[in-house]
């Protein structure tokens, strides 16, 4: 049993969409993190079920580990083969296999990219709802139960996959939940395998909840003299039941990069960019009310439109933030971590990263998905300093304990991975052996995407 053998199998079912060339392997060994690189023996470009299924058996008979890849733009290292073995790129399954107009739901395989299913929906007055930013892959988002700019009102990937098939480490081929809106019968599989990283299956398949596109939508951006004022109007705004589709923060700091890469004229002070749907009347309604909470607590500017192009700007703007890092801080390695709390605690986790990072001596601008309680940063390595990659990870480490500590998680929306892997336990208690026992009932041979979620 090795993983040459494994290989050896597979090349006889694939041909050349096995491939073994050091460039093809090192596009697979990295991701968006700042994590080195591991170099699969491996990838796997497949186009079917049938063929996943067929490449796990031997991967479990060999003990060859297999870890599924889709577009790479994971936060937290998750698609990296720690051990080598076989990526199973999944990008060749790509189409959209049925829309079901009527029940509002979708089915396609994983390969299928956000962007391309709602440029698909474009003419049918639906759309899907989860907008992590990045134009990623639907079975890599529902791998990391992602969420984003809209989770707010519209729900994660836990709350908008409603059906899966999935292939478990010795081969089956497994159909979980169903079109139907609500179950009572046996245990949520499908709940399982959203956010389980690939540690449990590979999923092939989805059906996914679909949204009506609503009448009206209006954008508002709303300045704010500190982060606190900022951030109380979001807990103001959600405890007023405002059904608000999107409330996301930005600091000064990441007002005045924006201004340097997207040509926008911010003031530089911390943001709130918002979004209201539903009818002409209630998305005016909306605005209208958030602008008298704003107001309450010292809003500065309060600029609203509803018109498409402007709308597009400010999400263009805001889905470009780590691009905006990036070119900013040219000469940095970038680390990104996030956490969510609940929405009482918010102001004053933010506020006390706000001081830890000020008096560290590195940048570190923070963003976030504030409707939910979700907030970002993103630490700055200058030139690969070792001082610096230290201090950042006391930062982060001290951010996750403040989390842990007001009674939230590690990671709201960019998984576990390997960054968070040491939090497990003291986030999840005694359920995290539980974890391991469902893994092993599952994986017994531990092949698939070993190192992540579980120890």
């Amino acid at each position: 049993m090795s993983i040459i053998g494994a290989i050896d199998k597979i090349s006889v079912i694939l041909g050349d969409r096995l491939k073994t060339s050091q460039v093809i392997r090192k596009e697979h060994a990295k991701s968006e993190a700042h994590y080195p690189e591991y170099l699969p023996d491996a990838v796997a470009f497949v186009n079917s079920t049938n063929e996943v299924s067929s490449i796990l058996k031997i991967c479990n008979e060999e003990l060859c580990p297999v870890v599924a890849w889709g577009t790479g733009t994971g936060l937290e290292g998750h698609a990296l083969a720690l051990q080598g073995g076989l990526s199973l790129n999944m990008m060749n399954m790509n189409q959209i296999l049925k829309v079901n107009n009527e029940d509002m739901d979708v089915v396609v395989q994983p390969g299928v990219q956000r962007e391309q299913l709602n440029d698909y929906l474009r003419d049918s007055g639906l759309f899907f709802s989860v907008d992590p930013g990045a134009n990623a892959s639907l079975g890599g988002m529902a791998a990391t139960r992602a969420s984003g700019t809209t989770s707010v009102r519209y729900g994660t990937m836990k709350e908008n996959v409603l059906a899966l098939e999935f292939v478990t480490a010795d081969g089956r081929i497994i159909r979980s939940g169903s079109r139907a809106r609500k179950s009572s019968a046996g245990y949520d599989l499908t709940k399982l395998l959203v956010g389980s990283e690939g540690t449990l299956g590979i999923i092939t398949e989805l059906t996914l909840k679909l949204n009506g596109r609503t009448e009206a939508m209006s954008a508002a951006i709303c300045a704010f003299p500190n982060i606190d004022s900022a951030v109380q109007t979001v807990i103001s705004t959600i405890q007023t039941g405002v059904p608000i589709a999107r409330m996301e923060f930005i600091d000064s700091k990441t007002a005045d990069i924006l201004n340097s890469y997207s040509k926008s004229s911010l003031e530089s002070l911390p943001h709130l960019f918002m979004e209201f749907h539903g009818s002409e009347v209630s998305v005016k309604e909306q605005a209208e009310l958030v602008k008298e909470i704003a107001s309450d607590f010292q809003a500065t500017s309060f600029q609203w439109s509803h018109r498409e192009e402007d709308r597009n700007k400010i999400w263009k703007m805001r889905h470009n933030v780590l691009y905006a890092y990036k070119a900013y801080y040219s000469n940095c390695t970038l680390i990104a971590t996030d956490v969510c709390v609940p929405i009482s605690k918010l102001a004053q986790i933010v506020h006390e990263t706000q001081i830890d990072i000020e008096s560290s001596g590195i940048s570190g601008p923070i963003i976030g998905h504030v409707g939910d309680g979700n907030f970002h940063s993103t630490l700055m390595i200058r030139n690969k300093n070792a001082k610096d990659f230290k201090t950042a990870n006391e930062l982060s480490h001290r951010m996750n304990e403040r989390a842990l500590k007001l009674g939230g998680t590690v990671s709201g929306e960019h998984g576990v991975g390997i960054g968070k892997i040491k939090y497990m336990e003291k986030e999840h208690g005694d359920a995290w052996d539980l974890m391991s026992s469902i893994k092993t009932a599952l994986d017994p041979k531990c092949i698939l995407n070993p190192g992540k979620i579980i120890k």
